[in-house]
């Protein structure tokens, strides 16, 4: 008897382990929104403007700011537009397939930051408008992570895993990005295309696949 119970106990930290890394992650929907410049921000809002805070997202020092913008493209227009906080260095703009129909523009599936070759459009604000080059992406699904669930999942940052979703609708998301930041916070984000093919919406959780 004593000998099973020592096998157990063995055994033990490496079920928790597996136990452990079929938790759920979070899900995060991300919606159309808009990254801007501090110089687009004052050519959209006015000179010395600042982005005033809606509410916190989830990730730390992000949020969404009370102000929106509206979206031209060569078929159609897109109002309310979310503005996302704070500043970056450059404007982007990340929106669905879906989204790329309706405004007549096709957004490379990319990673965030990579917007090189992309579309422009023109952006809307109260106070001007801003001509774009490039800089309409469609977001890769992603996950974030602090250094401890990095640790706990056995994953690293710039991995590429798999991930599954249960329900009625369920399946498996390849190829998903994982980032791993002090400042992460752990949480799946697709965009909303991706969420409704399958039923999923922010705070489902999802599955972790090595």
């Amino acid at each position: 008897m004593e000998q099973i119970v020592s096998q157990v106990l063995a055994a033990m930290p490496e079920l928790n382990q597996e136990a452990k890394t079929e938790q759920g992650i979070p899900v995060g929907v991300s919606n159309r929104h808009i990254h801007l410049s501090a110089e687009h921000t004052e050519v959209l809002f006015g000179s010395g403007y600042t982005l005033t805070k809606d509410k916190d997202l989830k990730q730390i020092n992000e949020f969404a700011a009370k102000e929106t913008v509206t979206l031209v493209g060569p078929k159609g227009v897109m109002r309310g537009v979310r503005v996302l906080g704070p500043v970056r260095k450059f404007t982007q703009i990340e929106i669905s397939r879906t989204d790329g129909f309706a405004l007549g523009v096709v957004p490379p599936l990319r990673d965030s930051g990579k917007i090189e070759g992309s579309p422009g459009i023109v952006i809307v604000g109260p106070k001007g408008a801003v001509t774009l080059a490039e800089g309409v992406i469609c977001a890769a699904r992603h996950i974030h992570m602090e250094e401890a669930d990095a640790r706990r999942f056995q994953v690293a940052d710039g991995d590429r895993v798999t991930v599954k979703v249960g329900g009625p609708r369920g399946g498996s998301f390849n190829d998903v990005l994982v980032r791993v930041n002090s400042n992460f916070r752990l949480e799946f984000h697709i965009d909303t295309d991706e969420a409704n093919a399958t039923f999923l919406k922010n705070g489902d959780t999802v599955t972790l696949c090595k």
